[in-house]
């Protein structure tokens, strides 16, 4: 493997002496991950450390509003949440390690819709969007927390919603990348026709693939839910980010995941 040499300085009582710093000459995918609204990063560090044995530097981090900054879930809006993902992207790709080129975000329904639109302004090759969620883009500086009673969300999720109308589907219309989507079957928070939204709109992807999670809601509060996103999320890292998949491949897979990830459940978007 080839390497490559940094020259450094080390301070010790006062002085300074030389070293040479001989790192690996490759870099290494990065991966971001979005928890929801109402989650933390907690949700993800199971599943990132995971990944991170297969040879990614992994980022998961706690969304204004949420985790120690939980009192200001009164007044976040999304633009806040957005900057949120933006300056954690930009902290994960100024890892030494992290091939700028090479960075998967993942998403979970807030989470999900957060980074759809962060492709629009950051460079993203992967995109795992677990139960993303749709917001109408009205409203768009209100506080989050208002936005369920702003407007009738669930009418909204429950119709067809064409790329331009929504700003999370017109990013993901316009996405070039490989493209995970996973559903949970039992859903009462983003209904099928929200998946099918983004489906529809991703279908530019250079790959989509589609799983549904046998049995699961939407906050995967059974723990066989969890295995089975975690295993799913894993195998699709493994294929996309290791090139198991065939050369040229832009297929749309579907099919049910069974009950076969770790972590806490993930929460409303």
């Amino acid at each position: 493997m080839p390497t490559r040499d940094n020259r450094i300085d080390i301070e010790v009582d006062g002085q300074h002496i030389a070293g040479t710093l001989i790192a690996p000459g490759t870099t290494i995918p990065g991966v971001l991950f979005v928890h929801g609204w109402g989650g933390s990063q907690e949700q993800y560090l199971t599943r990132a450390r995971e990944i991170a044995a297969l040879g990614c530097v992994c980022l998961a981090f706690d969304l204004r509003g949420h985790a120690r900054t939980e009192p200001q879930q009164e007044t976040v809006t999304r633009e806040d949440n957005l900057r949120d993902v933006l300056a954690a992207y930009d902290c994960l790709v100024t890892h030494p390690a992290v091939d700028a080129s090479a960075v998967a975000v993942v998403g979970s329904s807030y989470g999900g819709y957060l980074a759809a639109i962060l492709t629009t302004q950051r460079d993203v090759k992967w995109l795992a969007l677990r139960v993303p969620a749709l917001y109408e883009d009205a409203g768009w500086e209100l506080p989050k927390k208002r936005l369920h009673k702003a407007s009738d969300l669930q009418a909204y999720r429950r119709r067809h919603v064409r790329a331009r109308e929504d700003r999370a589907l017109t990013a993901c219309a316009a996405f070039k990348g490989d493209v995970l989507v996973v559903e949970s079957e039992h859903d009462d928070v983003v209904p099928h026709p929200a998946i099918e939204s983004y489906l529809e709109a991703s279908k530019h992807a250079h790959s989509l693939t589609y799983r549904v999670i046998e049995g699961a809601d939407h906050g995967l509060t059974q723990h066989a839910a969890q295995r089975a996103y975690t295993a799913l999320l894993v195998n699709w890292f493994t294929e996309m980010v290791f090139g198991a998949r065939s050369a040229g491949t832009a297929a749309l897979g579907s099919g049910r995941a069974g009950a076969a990830g770790h972590g806490t459940p993930a929460q409303a978007g």
